[in-house]
């Protein structure tokens, strides 16, 4: 099996996506906001799909409403490591105190 190299988008991304501190989330939206592809939201969430390098916290990304989203481990997963790192989560969303 061949790895792919990240496209310039990807890249981007995940070097935006790395900025979020433990404990904090960004939304997808605002990290296409910081990219300078502020309709690409769903692009952004695509690209963290695909990402497999454990030095980008995808799990760190959540939707605009605050809610998980998606993951590739699956959404209690995502919701676990989010925990772990000490972000507050209640009836499915984070807290806003949680916002990066």
């Amino acid at each position: 099996m061949t790895r792919r190299t990240p496209s310039d988008f990807q890249q981007a991304v995940y070097l935006a996506c790395a900025k979020i501190p433990k404990g904090k989330v960004s939304t997808y939206s605002a990290i296409a906001k910081a990219i300078g592809k502020p309709r690409a939201a769903r692009a952004v969430g695509n690209a963290l799909n695909k990402n497999r390098s454990p030095s980008v916290p995808c799990h760190r990304v959540v939707r605009s409403d605050l809610s998980i989203g998606g993951f590739a481990r699956g959404s209690e997963a995502k919701a676990a490591m989010l925990r772990k790192e000490g972000v507050i989560i209640k009836n499915g969303k984070v807290s806003e105190r949680c916002l990066f």
